[in-house]
């Protein structure tokens, strides 16, 4: 029954996970909290009957030596670390060697230092290990004789080693074993610490919820802590949860209590609650600090409410409190980011002016902005400066130079930031790689771009989910779609989720490869994901199934789209309306146009422009007018598309004039023409036997540097044949040939004409 029990409970001949320790007193050691009479294990009044009986493997000698060895011998051994004694020896042989280091421990409660010599040798001893109700012995004899830092690593090393018996934990065994020295509550709050230190965050919630059951409680600090680490950590409600905890247990809550909750709520976004705590602590007879009102100007700030944090701004000088570099910091960042610059450099001039030096963080922010905006030069001005009044530009601040010389083309110089910036001991991180990444696939430039993704995996950074998405589009953009599995598989494997960004970007590839049905089964793949497919997805396939000729397809991804309850935007019209319109079906087209209003859209330019140049293109001229009019009247400056699709029509019905009247109100405007426009003047000219004027228009789209093309020449050519004004024709061939404007033309035949 014995070696049953002991096979049970894990009790071998020199290991056990957790026995009971001795005690002068053991009525005393294992008492527990009124409130809670089950912490108390069987498993402890178990080892101590073991304690009571005879083993057949342990002899009478040895508990007979046991009884007489007091705490002087005990003392004398460790002291002279006479770890050979054959009384020490003898008891580490036996099964209950663990029951004898408690004793050894309890025995040596008076002197802390013979304790903790003790502890570390017999934990060294091969075979050995002390039970977890030792450690916690140890730990009051320490705690008690004020070695908090051996205390605090013996604490550490149990919590750690998990050798805690389900049911229990070391709050149970440190509370079982609380009057080996005289009671002290201190040590509590250090398990409490560790816990938060080692970042077990919800055992420490339950170890508070213990001590205060147990009418112990930690030090505000402590507490302080945990509710730090739990806003950091992004758990929910916890934070709040604890923090009411906190109150009602009576712990006395400070200004950096208050912070910290502030703080946690507008990082969430919360700023009533943040605001309603900031009013609370000041109710309790707190006075917020600068740090208060800095959380709450930079909360406000980072979701555009500008006026609230100004308002912010105000009470804070109103309260007598300084503002320092950090708040002018938070005012300048968030002008900034929602293109307010003229204010932001007010709370410049502000800074300097109370006498505060910009600092890294007030340079970079600018730059940032400035190279957010396009404006490099500016960003380079500051940059310049920021040194010449020796500060040390960081990673924000090069990353942000990089990446707007890469958006700009400037490969050349964004590679000399690169250098200077490793050159300085910065090492590139994942936005800075990501930067680089993008510049390089906006200019093809894909075989540099993997050896740079390579260089990036080398160095130990890890890719995110931009930085795949710059790599897809790449591809795409050089037309190697096929290489976008590749990265989505990669992705799989390394838990990275695409996101709808990059499906949309992969989406567009094979729409624009005219690769249909794999984007369909890629629709597919997006929602068994879980992510919602949304407009813009549908509206890019349903152009693709458009422009591929496929008007039913197209239509019944219209429906499909519907039935999920996906409203359509603009650009879906757009599409919609361009698609039918190409397709003939220009009533449907209109159909859709009037059910624009019913679902709270109004049609913008570009979809009045998809419907004026379909109406055209189908002959249904008057109701492009009246369009185009519509357009006029609603204060809309209809685009250079609906302009050349009305004179297109107007040249087609014969109206001439009313063609070069649109004519000279697009230069009016100061719309330049392109190719279309000026082939739709001069072949409608030339159709209608005005040939010079169309043969000046000729010399004028030229003089502006507009090319033409076949179509352009063989309006003109085909007239002078046709008024059989044969040298003009061949004088525009040859004056077309010298200009090399469209080459290998003396090998075009004119049908009908010998030449």
């Amino acid at each position: 029954m014995l070696i049953f029990l002991r096979g049970l409970f894990g009790i071998g001949r020199r290991q056990s996970h957790r026995l009971t320790s001795f005690s002068h007193n053991p009525n005393h050691i294992f008492n527990t909290c009124s409130s809670s009479p089950s912490l108390v294990s069987p498993l402890i009044w178990l080892s101590s009957f073991i304690c009571l009986i005879r083993f057949p493997f342990v002899s009478s000698r040895q508990f007979q030596n046991f009884g007489a060895f007091d705490k002087d011998s005990i003392r004398e051994i460790v002291r002279e670390q006479r770890w050979d004694d054959f009384r020490i020896v003898s008891f580490f042989d036996s099964a209950l060697a663990p029951i004898w280091a408690s004793r050894i421990l309890v025995e040596l409660r008076q002197d802390a230092r013979l304790a903790l010599r003790f502890f570390e040798w017999a934990k060294c001893r091969v075979g050995f290990q002390h039970t977890s109700e030792a450690s916690c012995i140890l730990v009051h004899i320490l705690f008690c004789a004020r070695f908090y830092s051996d205390a605090n690593a013996v604490l550490k090393e149990l919590i750690s080693s998990r050798r805690v018996l389900p049911g229990w934990d070391v709050f149970d065994l440190l509370w079982a074993t609380r009057n080996v020295c005289v009671p002290g509550f201190g040590v509590f709050d250090a398990l409490f610490s560790a816990l938060i230190e080692l970042g077990m965050l919800e055992e420490a919630n339950e170890c508070f919820l213990k001590m205060k059951k147990c009418r112990v409680f930690p030090k505000p600090r402590s507490c302080n802590a945990l509710l730090h680490k739990l806003s950091k950590v992004g758990r929910g409600d916890l934070p709040m949860k604890f923090f009411k905890d906190m109150g009602a247990a009576g712990i006395k809550m400070s200004v950096f209590t208050y912070n910290i909750m502030i703080d946690y709520f507008c990082k969430e976004g919360d700023l009533e609650m943040a605001r309603s705590l900031f009013t609370q602590m000041k109710e309790v007879g707190f006075t917020p600090d600068i740090v208060t009102y800095n959380t709450l100007i930079d909360g406000y700030g980072k979701l555009g409410l500008l006026d609230e944090c100004v308002c912010v701004f105000e009470q804070l000088k109103d309260a007598d409190c300084d503002p320092d570099v950090v708040t002018y910091n938070a005012l300048i960042n968030c002008f900034c980011k929602f293109e307010r610059m003229p204010k932001a450099f007010e709370f410049l001039h502000e800074l300097k002016a109370n006498g505060l030096k910009p600092n890294v963080v007030t340079y970079s922010t600018f730059i940032d902005a400035f190279c957010k905006q396009g404006m490099l030069q500016e960003a380079i001005k500051f940059f310049v400066d920021m040194r010449r009044v020796a500060l040390t530009p960081n990673e924000f601040t090069y990353t942000a130079l990089i990446d707007a010389n890469c958006k700009a083309g400037n490969l050349a110089e964004a590679w000399k930031l690169v250098k200077e910036l490793l050159q300085a001991g910065i090492n590139l991180n994942v936005v800075t790689y990501t930067s680089l990444l993008d510049g390089l696939c906006e200019e093809g430039r894909m075989k540099e771009a993997e050896e740079v993704f390579q260089a990036m995996l080398k160095d130990g950074v890890a890719p995110n989910q931009q930085t795949y998405t710059v790599l897809v589009h790449g591809f795409i953009k050089a037309k190697k779609t096929e290489y976008t599995k590749d990265i989505l598989k990669e992705m799989k494997e390394k838990c990275i989720k695409p996101d709808l960004l990059l499906y949309g970007t992969i989406l567009w590839g094979l729409c624009n490869g005219k690769r249909r049905e794999e984007a369909r089964l890629l629709i597919g793949e997006i929602k068994e994901s879980g992510i919602k497919t949304n407009t813009v997805i549908y509206t890019t396939l349903i152009d693709a199934y458009f422009k591929a000729g496929q008007g039913a397809e197209a239509l019944n991804l219209l429906e499909e789209m519907l039935d999920l309850g996906l409203i359509p935007t603009e650009v879906t019209y757009c599409a919609l309306i361009d698609g039918l319109c190409k397709s003939g079906l220009v009533q449907e087209a209109m159909h859709h146009f009037g059910r624009m209003p019913e679902i709270g859209l109004q049609p913008n330019i570009a979809v009045y422009t998809a419907l004026v140049d379909g109406m055209c293109k189908n002959n249904c001229f008057e109701g492009a007018k009246k369009l185009f009019e519509e357009m006029l009247n609603k204060g809309m400056i209809p685009d250079k598309i609906a302009y050349t699709a009305l004179i297109d029509g107007n040249m087609k019905h014969g109206n001439l004039q009313e063609a070069l009247n649109l004519r000279d109100r697009m230069i009016e405007i100061g719309m330049e023409l392109d190719l279309q426009a000026y082939t739709a003047l001069i072949w409608g000219l030339s159709h209608y036997g005005q040939v010079q004027e169309a043969r000046n228009l000729l010399h004028e789209m030229i003089e502006k540097g507009v090319l033409p093309d076949e179509v352009v020449y063989m309006c003109l050519i085909k007239k002078y044949y046709a008024l059989g004004e044969v040298d003009e024709a061949l004088e525009l061939q040859n004056e077309m040939a010298k200009r090399g404007l469209i080459p290998g033309l003396v090998d075009h035949a004119v049908p009908g004409v010998q030449t």
